[in-house]
């Protein structure tokens, strides 16, 4: 490193610390000096907390009583990119600098010496006498391989104390260890041939190998299901690596992550690193050290990968770039595709959003020429795009209780004799949305939120799906105390699967949906077994509509294809077109033809007709001229304030504050909208207000927001959020 950045002994720094603390704090440079982007460790009153050194100090006061660094990590530090990331997705989300630091430094133990590290190993020995906790532990240790856990995390995991695992240690059951030096990952191989490529693809791949040459660009790569966006964008990755760049590719699900990185493996012959939460703390450390050292040419993960410390970023792939779930929605409230396009265009890295369905915002882009676009218009090989068809559910002639009608029935048995498989598909968790008493007609609703609660069976528990508070379902109401009198109301998937399972008793079932898999192995093995041809009906949830390839599955019956159309959100109409196509997708990707059967009640509806003509291109220009007139986005700027406190009195006079003085925002043309009642109105206990501000497309917001919000005093348990771009209006 060059001596620009350099701060000899004694010499004034600002360390910017995870603690929130919204300023950079002075100190004075450790015996040694130190250098800009340096990890260090600072005492912060009686603690001592580790931090980033951001730059000069600014000595603006008593410099006698500031105090010294103590020590520099053992770490590589923080590159001047990175900080500037950091810096202006902090001032893009009007999010605390501090809060942005720790989404970038979460791999604990960075500045310890491998000596203070211990790991946590399966053992040679057998226990004395075995418990249900010591199972749990050695289950824990089976199901993960060879990977090594810390003691925390290894309790943790198994739901034991740590006393439960050191005693297996002393039996020989559990192997103690000191964490082995941080290793780089095996080289990826380009040179191996990838799949044969059609006409289409190469000249995808083409565009994408080209693109790398140069600087900065975003491409979007729209494909239709089944068309091999993978394989193309795999060619870009190849490409990245032969030049000596580090690429990451962004997934949506860490149920995608597994088949994913067996098809790397089967293309360079070696596994990229893994980064989501399902990885242990040990690796985690592990490829945030080979991150930042050039030692690991290829990240998987989920949205918070997109603040590992790359050495030399110069591709980001965002998958499936449309899906919610890049959308952090607590603490730090940012858009991950956004992010990475932001990043990307710091570092002069290429950027390749894929989908089949782009959100409006990358369409808009690509038909203004800010993105580049390429198209895939047909699926791979011998594979056609299924057929599209309603069900009227108004026609159709149902008993209570049931939801798969007789149309649908009758196509999944058809399917079942001719030995292919079917997938049910309902966007809703549980059992049933709704629990009711038929005594007082009273709903059971969560103790903690404005919300009811969701009946899993096969849990025997009720569940709050906002604070996740479950409860045994009860035997008498809660309100009026009469038993025997309450009843679920409206399905969910796993009511879904009962009937299935009653309409088809012969048929392999294998219900898909997050609540039922105890981690991602098991999910993994589930999806595993239907697509070696072990589950003649699949039922599932949104989980199924993501990226999975199910060769003889040749038929998606969708329950409820209304469901997303109900309510006030401005993107309905997108996410159901979306969904609708995806889940169809699931169908015909192999040589046998696929059929997509819509029950709904509003076939006349125009996402409906849209869903099924396949006219992509009208739908989008229609949604498109109606946000154009209604100046949102994306041809309008919007931001989401939401207060928070136990005392609603107060959170409505705080947000009837903000309503009343809004000069600030006036003075850029905005609108304020509220205060008003969030829908779900309280959650953990917490009464929620929300307020919304609209803003032309190129009006300073930001700027405006930080003087607005600025005066209000946040007293008590009272809190704000900023969200900038909300997707969610919850």
């Amino acid at each position: 490193m060059s001596d620009e950045g350099y701060f000899p002994q004694g010499t004034l720094i600002g360390v910017l610390t995870t603690q929130p603390l919204d300023r950079v704090l002075d100190y004075r440079a450790p015996e040694g000096g130190c250098f800009a982007g340096a990890f260090v460790e600072v005492p912060l009153g009686p603690r001592k907390v580790m931090g980033v050194v951001w730059g000069p100090g600014q000595g603006d006061f008593d410099a006698s009583k500031v105090r010294s660094v103590i020590r520099v990590l053992d770490a590589p530090p923080m590159r001047e990119e990175l900080r500037d990331f950091l810096r202006r997705a902090a001032d893009y989300t009007l999010t605390p600098l501090s809060a942005m630091l720790r989404l970038a430094t979460r791999a604990p133990g960075l500045g310890d010496a491998p000596s203070m590290r211990r790991v946590y190993r399966l053992g040679d020995g057998m226990p004395d006498r075995a418990t249900a906790a010591r199972a749990r532990v050695l289950e824990v240790l089976r199901e993960f391989g060879g990977l090594s856990f810390t003691l925390k995390e290894l309790a943790e995991m198994a739901g034991v104390s740590t006393s439960v695992v050191k005693g297996l240690v002393a039996q020989g059951a559990v192997r103690e260890e000191e964490s082995p030096r941080d290793t780089p990952f095996p080289r990826l191989d380009t040179d191996l041939p990838g799949k044969p490529l059609t006409d289409d693809q190469a000249a995808a791949a083409a565009h994408l190998r080209a693109a790398l040459s140069g600087g900065y660009g975003t491409t979007l790569l729209k494909g239709v299901t089944g068309s091999g966006k993978t394989e193309v964008y795999l060619e870009a990755v190849a490409e990245a690596v032969r030049g000596g760049r580090q690429a990451l590719v962004l997934l949506p699900e860490i149920a995608l992550t597994s088949e994913f990185l067996t098809r790397v493996e089967q293309r360079f012959g070696a596994r990229p690193a893994e980064w989501h939460s399902g990885v242990t703390m040990t690796e985690r450390r592990r490829i945030w050290k080979m991150a930042a050292q050039g030692e690991v040419q290829l990240v998987v993960g989920a949205r918070s990968a997109l603040f590992l410390p790359f050495q030399h970023l110069g591709l980001i792939i965002v998958d499936e770039e449309h899906d919610t779930s890049y959308k952090q929605e607590d603490g730090v409230l940012y858009n991950a595709r956004d992010m990475a396009v932001l990043r990307a265009s710091i570092v002069g890295a290429q950027v390749v959003l894929a989908s089949a369905t782009p959100s409006l915002e990358s369409w808009a882009n690509a038909e203004a020429g800010k993105y580049a676009r390429v198209e895939l218009t047909a699926r791979f090989g011998d594979a056609v795009l299924p057929e599209m068809r309603a069900i009227d559910m108004r026609a159709e002639t149902l008993p209570s209780g049931r939801w798969i009608s007789p149309t649908l029935e009758r196509a999944v048995t058809a399917r079942m004799e001719r030995g292919e498989q079917s997938l049910l598909f309902i966007n809703r968790r549980g059992f049933a949305p709704v629990t009711l008493c038929r005594a007082c007609g009273q709903q059971i609703g969560c103790d903690h939120c404005d919300a009811r609660m969701v009946e899993h069976r096969f849990l025997k528990r009720l569940m709050c799906h906002q604070c996740g508070e479950t409860t045994p379902i009860p035997t008498a109401c809660p309100s009026c105390g009469v038993e025997d009198k309450l009843a679920p109301v409206g399905p969910g998937v796993e009511r879904l699967a009962e009937e299935a399972i009653a309409l088809f008793p012969e048929a392999r079932i294998v219900t898909l949906s997050s609540d039922l898999f105890a981690s991602a192995r098991a999910l993994k093995a589930a999806i595993d077994q239907i697509a070696q041809g072990g589950a003649d009906i699949v039922i599932g949830t949104q989980l199924v509509a993501k990226g999975h390839n199910f060769p003889n599955l040749t038929l998606v019956g969708v329950i409820d294809s209304d469901l997303g159309l109900q309510g006030s959100d401005l993107r309905a109409a997108e996410r159901t077109f979306q969904l609708m196509r995806q889940v169809a997708g699931r169908a015909g990707r192999a040589a046998i033809p696929g059929q997509a059967l819509l029950q709904t009640y509003q076939p006349e509806h125009p996402v409906i007709r849209a869903i099924l003509s396949g006219d992509e291109t009208g739908f989008w220009q229609a949604e498109l001229r109606e946000r154009s007139a209604a100046g949102v986005p994306p041809y309008g700027r919007m931001a989401g304030i939401i207060l928070s406190g136990g005392d609603v009195a107060r959170v409505f006079d705080a947000g009837n504050t903000l309503a009343r003085n809004d000069g600030a925002l006036r003075e850029i043309g905005a609108q304020v909208f509220g205060p008003a009642p969030a829908p779900i109105a309280r959650v953990r206990g917490r009464h929620r207000v929300r307020l919304l501000v609209k803003a032309a497309k190129g009006a300073p917001l930001q700027g405006a927001l930080s003087r607005w919000i600025a005066p209000l005093r946040l007293t008590g348990d009272l809190r704000l959020q900023v969200d900038i771009d909300p997707q969610s209006f919850l």
